[in-house]
């Protein structure tokens, strides 16, 4: 936005990536421990904490004097993003009968798509605004919206059923299940999927050497030794084949350059041709809407086209999109105010969105986490987690570099990896 580029100063290519990056370095930090806090405290407590911390980053990033101010926001803010993101998958698998897991688990992606669509929306509407405000109230309204999550969620959200019950607290999710709806015969195959569920963690007190007397001593030791059997579960035999497919599945998520396009599509749209910074958030605008309205068939049909299917025709044509975008810039087809090169440019980009919104954005999350084994499913997925933010870094740093050296350059490293995912 032009009033940011005034109350900042304009921004090197580097820069820019870290400034936009800056989010995803804490997130991935918060994604390792995200699922030890949620086993400890519970999912929904967890998922409150997230969302406070994301209103608190958010609040400071809209208030922020200086640059360093709002890069510590945007730390402050990706605690909470990595706190949640891993704990909201597992905590909806989690309510879920197996019947409706799929459509369940995936209404977190059309959430986040609709609040894509929404920031987009909201910065065209300020991007005319002359004073600082038009980039700072899209982000109080982000504080607001977080912080009226935590309170919804402290409020209404029930424990997590399956987690109760690995607590050995059977009654308590009997009620939760009860609460939720979930029938006599549901819940028995939920068990005969997840035989993990019945055996509850083991207070381990008694085992404890006698040398630890006081119950802070003996407290932690317990805790400790319950952390170290995750984590072999995780790592050993039983759960590595799993955990290792989940991280591969969750980082190439974020090579396909999907973040990549929707952190710089304004920037990706001016490169094309759309030179005008209202006339690139209405472009961007559209491509989010595009994202929301794809993402709905794909919720509602996951569990009937299957992870498998939907994975490789939206492969397919990721790397179809990337390969000729990025042999159009290679062959200087693409100008700013003529010739079809352009125009082309920006139909493949709303066709790459809404291929990967129809079937990577939807189909990698749910399978890579419902593969895991209850007993380790909140570590595995935050580690998952921890891979796709870190490797989102990766794409949101790298992109804007590339782009200032190579119009192709950046589309050919996408294709490339998409096209590894498939192999």
């Amino acid at each position: 936005m032009p009033s940011f580029t005034r109350t900042f100063g304009v921004l090197s290519p580097t820069l820019h990536g870290l400034v936009v990056s800056s989010v995803l370095l804490t997130t991935t930090v918060a994604s390792l421990f995200a699922g030890a806090i949620s086993d400890s405290i519970g999912r929904t407590r967890a998922i409150v904490i997230g969302a406070l911390l994301f209103a608190i980053g958010a609040s400071i990033e809209a208030s922020a004097p200086t640059l360093p101010v709002f890069i510590a926001g945007r730390c402050i803010a990706g605690l909470g993003q990595g706190t949640n993101f891993s704990t909201l998958v597992v905590y909806i698998c989690e309510i879920s009968p197996p019947s409706r897991r799929g459509v369940l688990a995936s209404l977190v992606q059309l959430l986040i798509c609709a609040g894509i669509m929404g920031g987009y929306f909201i910065c065209y509407g300020t991007v005319n605004i002359n004073s600082s405000l038009s980039w700072r109230l899209p982000l109080a309204i982000q504080a607001g919206i977080a912080a009226f999550g935590a309170g919804a969620s402290a409020l209404y959200l029930p424990p997590s059923p399956r987690w109760l019950a690995h607590k050995g607290r059977r009654e308590e999710a009997s009620k939760v299940w009860d609460l939720l709806g979930v029938s006599a015969a549901e819940r028995e195959k939920d068990l005969l999927e997840n035989p993990e569920t019945l055996v509850p963690e083991t207070n381990e007190l008694n085992d404890l050497p006698a040398v630890h007397t006081t119950a802070l001593d003996r407290g932690f030791l317990a805790r400790l030794r319950r952390n170290e059997r995750k984590t072999a579960s995780v790592f050993g035999k039983e759960g590595r084949k799993q955990m290792l497919l989940g991280v591969f599945m969750m980082a190439m998520q974020q090579l396909s350059g999907i973040d990549g396009v929707l952190y710089y599509a304004p920037l990706l749209f001016k490169q094309a041709g759309i030179s005008s910074s209202e006339a690139s958030f209405l472009a961007s605008g559209v491509s989010a809407i595009l994202i929301f309205v794809s993402t709905i068939p794909a919720i509602l049909l996951s569990d009937i086209w299957g992870r498998r299917a939907s994975t490789m025709w939206g492969g397919a044509v990721i790397c179809a999109c990337m390969a000729l975008m990025g042999s159009l810039y290679a062959s200087n087809s693409v100008h700013a105010t003529t010739g079809a090169g352009r125009w082309v440019v920006i139909v493949l980009i709303y066709i790459f969105v809404l291929a990967y919104c129809m079937s990577w954005a939807v189909g990698f999350k749910i399978f890579a986490c419902e593969i895991q084994p209850i007993a380790s499913r909140a570590t595995a997925t935050s580690l998952g987690q921890a891979a796709n933010s870190i490797t989102n870094f990766g794409v949101a740093f790298v992109t804007p570099v590339l782009l200032a050296r190579s119009s192709s350059a950046v589309y050919f490293l996408f294709g490339g990896a998409s096209l590894l995912t498939l192999a």
